[in-house]
């Protein structure tokens, strides 16, 4: 196994963000093969960790601390009905596919091996090759466009809608290599042409977006008054939606116009950040851990302020 796949990145940094300790409760939404986990519990804390992946509970039995470690096996949007409210001293999410993930060929993450065209993170709901047959062109080149920043989504979506009338797409590499085609090929980009299709239609499958916005909801309500939230976003879409949550939870939004009037005083903050910005992996991480490159870390503390009403 390789071990830069089971360590999680800014493992170091995200220790140091949530403070575990003896008697704190952390939350770990994002289990994995357990990485943080091991690091909150090697620091004393107590750990309740989610994970809505079944293959995820192969790394349980390697976690020990079984007095300290409760593994449920669901999203992380469901922690508060899992945890209560108030109640946890800190929250880590670590965003995105898991490089297990990628490296397994059947899940179908992946254009670089082979596999069926699935990219479920849980073992319910459509895969992605339902999406790519079924979806209407119109809806295709939404998702490219949305979720996958894809210029060339509608012309892509028009292609897939020629070519699954005649041959329907079930495999990783066949659509990869559709999509190259379709855009004339690599043309000596380092970034495979299809790159941003298949983030789209994970995203998508999913409810990736949807999903992080219900847990930082989430995770708001469960911090106590001192609690810790640690966000590790891998791409633009994902760290847009942390770095707004904690901007405006902390009362950093801006007013639109310096000539407009001040805005009406809302709910008080929720949250201090606990430090200006993203930070990233170092050198030695990104030399151990290509993978890292794009990883950014926003962190937070939970004020004694109600947590704000969810948006109608």
């Amino acid at each position: 196994m390789n071990e830069a796949a089971h360590t999680p990145v800014l493992l170091a940094e995200v220790v140091a963000a949530l403070a575990p300790a003896p008697g704190k409760l952390i939350v770990d939404g994002t289990f994995g093969a357990g990485g943080y986990s091991r690091a909150f519990l090697q620091a004393g804390a107590r750990v309740v960790a989610f994970d809505r992946d079944p293959v995820a509970r192969r790394y349980v039995s390697a976690i020990g601390g079984a007095d300290q470690f409760r593994m449920v096996e669901d999203r992380f949007s469901t922690m508060a009905e899992a945890v209560g409210e108030r109640q946890v001293d800190g929250v880590a999410l670590d965003l995105g596919v898991s490089s297990m993930q990628l490296d397994e060929a059947e899940r179908g993450f992946s254009f670089m091996r082979d596999g069926p065209l699935d990219m479920r993170m849980g073992a319910d709901g459509p895969t992605a090759a339902n999406l790519v047959n079924t979806a209407p062109p119109a809806e295709l080149a939404r998702i490219f466009r949305v979720f996958g920043e894809e210029a060339q989504g509608r012309r892509i979506a028009a292609a897939i809608n020629r070519r699954r009338a005649e041959q329907p797409f079930a495999r990783t590499l066949d659509l990869a290599d559709f999509v190259e085609r379709v855009l004339g090929g690599r043309r000596g980009a380092k970034v495979h042409p299809a790159t941003r299709v298949f983030q789209a239609l994970r995203i998508a499958v999913n409810a990736e977006l949807d999903e992080l916005e219900q847990g930082l909801l989430a995770a708001e309500r469960v911090l106590k008054a001192g609690g810790r939230l640690a966000v590790v976003t891998f791409h633009s879409l994902e760290d847009r939606i942390v770095k707004a949550f904690l901007a405006e939870r902390s009362g950093k939004t801006p007013n639109v116009s310096r000539h407009a009037p001040p805005a009406a005083k809302g709910a008080a903050p929720s949250f201090e950040l606990l430090f200006n910005g993203p930070k990233g992996p170092g050198e030695a991480e990104l030399a151990a851990n290509p993978r890292a490159r794009s990883a950014k870390l926003r962190a937070a503390v939970r004020t004694a302020a109600p947590a704000w009403a969810a948006a109608a």
